[in-house]
């Protein structure tokens, strides 16, 4: 479809099908998202705050459901990421030396980047300043995913202790191979060059995440704040890598 709609748009869907998740969990608990969303303990007004993102990413999540609301929501959907980016940004600034710190901040830089991306491609842009704001949001988005992968080598243990054990042929293989294909789908995307197969390989190997780790997870600790925020993340994540491969497909047809 030339103008992104129809069944190209399940990547933003289930980018704003996170977002709903994250507001229920943020309204269930009264908190932000554990880990993933670091603010601070002694913020003034914490519950209320966490009461009003909740509401906000419940409504950027539904209009992201709906084509004509569709742009916009994708766009505050962004933004709505952006003050977690920064938290995280500012933990690497102030403790560059934990690898944790790198790994939340490309998290949140690549959820970020996904609602400029849909909304590029949902509100007819593709001229000029927006153009290139799609462009610099992609090479965020790859650059995320390299950063990651270095995490995934650096932190060995750590990320081959989430591979399940029963999957052969073991925890440290799968923890350096998933570290390679995310080196691979980030310099990938951020470069431009087999764009959109990386983005659909990236959104597989996510998928996978969920099904093999977060979702067993969740039904071994249906009560865990943390285990449901995984799996909402890991499904923002999964939707923004879908958006990035639907806006390369997109550029594809601009071009043809």
């Amino acid at each position: 479809m030339a103008n992104g709609t129809g069944t190209a748009n399940w990547g933003v869907r289930v980018y704003g099908l996170a977002a709903i998740l994250l507001g229920a969990i943020g309204m269930k608990w009264g908190d932000f998202a554990a880990v993933w969303q670091p603010v601070p303990e002694g913020l003034a007004h914490r519950g209320a705050l966490a009461y009003l993102a909740a509401i906000l990413f419940l409504c950027a999540g539904l209009a992201v459901q709906f084509e004509r609301t569709r742009a916009a929501g994708a766009l505050v959907l962004g933004l709505l990421y952006v003050p977690y980016a920064l938290l995280w940004a500012r933990r690497v600034v102030g403790f560059p030396q934990m690898i944790g710190t790198w790994s939340g901040t490309g998290e949140q830089v690549a959820l970020v980047t996904a609602g400029p991306l849909a909304w590029e491609q949902f509100a007819r842009r593709g001229k000029g300043s927006v153009r290139g704001l799609a462009v610099v949001c992609r090479i965020l988005f790859g650059l995320s995913f390299v950063s990651l992968a270095l995490v995934h080598w650096i932190a060995l243990k750590e990320t081959a202790g989430f591979v399940p054990k029963w999957i052969p042929p073991g925890q440290r293989f799968w923890a350096i191979a998933t570290g390679v294909f995310h080196m691979m789908a980030g310099v990938a995307i951020g470069s431009g060059l087999l764009g959109k197969l990386a983005g659909r390989l990236l959104t597989a190997m996510i998928a996978g995440f969920g099904l093999l780790i977060w979702l067993p997870a969740l039904v071994a600790s249906p009560k865990d704040h943390f285990v449901w925020c995984a799996n909402a993340v890991n499904l923002a994540l999964l939707g923004a890598a879908w958006v990035v491969a639907d806006a390369f497909a997109a550029s594809e047809r601009r071009n043809v």
